[in-house]
């Protein structure tokens, strides 16, 4: 690679990462603690909070909105039982956490706990909008869903963001992770198809052990794309840990190429290392300034 080539992809990159947003569990305070130390002021951190309690929940938010950074946590619909609850849980995450965004999900539980089972029905209560939330972000699925097929995500894609329009909500659609940036361009190109404009953030695995990416790639049901993390020399793993810089300079390549494709940004699943991610997002960033 030229010198040339080699700094247009590093300021790509760099470019791409610039108001990254990252992930932690709601429980995993070593992340959040590494978040209100190293993140920029008003960085966006997502709280998911898988079966936790809400009130773990409400106190990470809270945590991290105190410390200047900010709070997005996931409500998952499968996890609400009632109207009542999801009402009380967002006048919580809004009145005590000083919560104005979240990420808006199904949920991957066989039964919902009550009333609601897609993201799509918590949309239609209002009560976002009610609590003073007017940012969301939606998923979308690279390699597709393990469980839903694929015109019914296009379906369901279509009906959230018309509810989002009517309701006035602010949408970003944000990634599940995969391992190859061939699916992300692809669905990019498709969702633009489908006259799609809101912006996109790349969902990608933060630098972890090739034994972490394996483990968490099975639980999260990502697809064909984890071939070739298998596929790859065991020693790459194993001495030099794994990261995302590769991919993510693949995907800041086609958005340069076709700005249409409208990626926006990185979110990092960080898998209880977000100081490692930090560290690598402030190593490329440091490198797109030389370039």
């Amino acid at each position: 690679m030229s010198n040339s080539v080699a700094e247009q992809s590093a300021a790509g990159l760099a470019d791409l990462l610039r108001g990254y947003s990252a992930e932690v569990t709601s429980g995993d305070r070593k992340s959040i603690d590494a978040a209100t130390r190293m993140m920029e002021p008003g960085a966006e951190v997502f709280i998911a909070s898988h079966h936790d309690s809400s009130d773990r929940q409400v106190l990470a938010a809270a945590h991290l909105k105190r410390a200047g950074l900010t709070p997005v946590p996931h409500v998952i619909a499968r996890n609400i039982k009632n109207l009542r609850e999801f009402d009380a849980l967002l006048g919580r995450l809004t009145n005590e956490a000083g919560v104005d965004r979240a990420l808006i999900l199904g949920g991957d539980r066989d039964q919902p706990a009550g009333d609601f089972s897609s993201s799509l029905q918590l949309l239609e209560t209002g009560m976002l909008g009610k609590h003073g939330i007017r940012k969301i972000a939606l998923s979308w699925y690279p390699e597709g869903h393990p469980r839903i097929a694929a015109a019914d995500l296009v379906a369901a894609r279509t009906a959230k963001l018309a509810v989002a329009a009517q309701a006035k909500l602010d949408v970003t659609f944000v990634s599940q992770f995969c391992f190859e940036p061939a699916p992300i361009i692809a669905m990019a190109k498709q969702i633009r198809a489908e006259g799609v404009r809101a912006p996109l953030r790349v969902g990608v695995p933060g630098p972890a052990s090739r034994a972490a990416l394996l483990k968490y790639a099975l639980i999260c049901g990502v697809g064909a794309s984890l071939r070739a993390l298998k596929e790859r020399p065991a020693a790459r793993g194993m001495l030099a840990g794994e990261t995302p810089a590769e991919l993510l300079t693949e995907v800041a390549r086609a958005q340069s190429a076709t700005p249409a494709l409208g990626i926006q940004g990185v979110h990092f699943f960080t898998f209880a290392s977000l100081a490692a991610t930090i560290r690598f997002v402030d190593e490329h960033s440091r490198a797109g300034i030389r370039a």
